[in-house]
């Protein structure tokens, strides 16, 4: 019972759910323990090392109470991962469906076991580069990467960043759960029809979702300071990265410079996408906004006509005026086809946050 135990949950939640549902959830986890850290836009993670003890229950028996009960008070089934740190309970949440769970004993048997036949992508920071690069010296798993010393792994990726693989590697994660409330976010998803390979309708599907992104920052008076961008695959698992943007922005045109450029740094080729969504984060009211001077141009003709869609939008209807990309091959999607994390929309398509 010494041993820290961490639970990751996923929540499977419809798009329209209720705005308040995730309130309710988090009280109900904090029935359990007071260390709960929510996370945007459907998982959360919680510290069970204290409370094992007090509800007389193993990891696993706490687990599987936690999933019942938001199933029979809410309706809400999750994917659930726990483990002896965050990291391991995160991966192991992510390979697992919803209504499902999976425990990774405090052992080191029960960790290696789980862990070796990774390949190593599933290691919490292992890009595409990165990938590439330790698949160029036969490494592909986690197992091979734990098999290499800690200084090879330096020379191959550099000091911070092979000192920290080696770590995680070996199951190791100091991260605590930090039950301080997370900045206000927004978030909106697109699911294809079918499992996408072409760059070209990731790329589409990107500009859409910061184009909904911008329309909702400048209808709700905010900036954002930071966006972050979640690719599910059709093996159900996901990858998700965050950046800080140059400046606070609530502008389309800006929204998905820094889409793409996430998108770029995964090195997608050939992945079989389910979905992406974008999540503006660390919001802030616009008249905090700075922007930054510059000789160029070229970017005040995009804000300009920007201007002009918000007012055509607001008159008409979201669906008069859109990006000219998003018309290539089909009509552009409605608002409400576009899953969107949060409140239910408005008269406008568009979520309270």
């Amino acid at each position: 019972m010494g041993q820290q135990t961490v639970l990751h949950l996923r929540f499977d939640l419809s798009p329209g759910h209720d705005p308040e549902l995730l309130e309710r959830l988090r009280r109900l986890l904090e029935d359990f323990t007071p260390r709960v850290q929510m996370l945007e836009p459907e998982s959360t993670v919680l510290d069970l090392t204290g409370s094992l003890r007090f509800w007389h229950r193993d990891d696993r028996g706490i687990t599987e109470l936690i999933q019942l009960r938001t199933l029979a008070l809410y309706g809400v089934r999750s994917g659930a991962g726990a483990a002896p740190n965050r990291m391991l309970a995160a991966m192991a949440c992510a390979l697992t469906p919803p209504g499902r769970r999976t425990v990774i004993d405090d052992s080191p048997d029960a960790i290696t076991a789980f862990l070796r036949p990774r390949p190593v992508r599933q290691l919490p920071g292992v890009g595409a580069k990165a990938a590439a690069t330790l698949a160029e010296y036969g490494l592909h798993t986690v197992g091979d990467v734990a098999d290499v010393p800690q200084l090879t792994l330096q020379r191959l990726l550099g000091a911070r960043a092979g000192r920290t693989l080696h770590e995680r590697a070996q199951g190791r994660d100091t991260t605590i759960v930090d039950p301080t409330p997370t900045p206000a976010s927004i978030s909106t998803e697109h699911r294809f029809a079918r499992d996408e390979i072409d760059p070209a309708q990731h790329r589409r599907a990107l500009l859409a979702l910061a184009d909904d992104l911008g329309a909702r920052l400048r209808g709700s008076g905010q900036v954002a300071t930071g966006l972050t961008c979640t690719v599910r695959y059709a093996d159900s698992s996901s990858t998700r990265r965050s950046r800080t943007l140059p400046e606070a922005t609530l502008h389309t045109v800006l929204l998905a410079r820094t889409a793409y450029a996430v998108y770029d740094s995964l090195g997608l080729q050939r992945a079989r996408v389910r979905s992406i969504a974008l999540r503006a984060d660390a919001l802030q009211p616009a008249d905090r906004a700075t922007r930054q001077l510059t000789l160029d141009a070229s970017d005040d003709k995009p804000l300009a006509i920007e201007a002009v869609a918000d007012r055509a939008r607001a008159r008409y209807g979201h669906q008069v005026i859109y990006p000219a990309a998003l018309a290539i091959t089909s009509p552009p999607p409605s608002a409400r086809q576009w899953n969107r994390g949060g409140p239910p929309e408005d008269a406008h398509g568009r979520r309270a946050t």
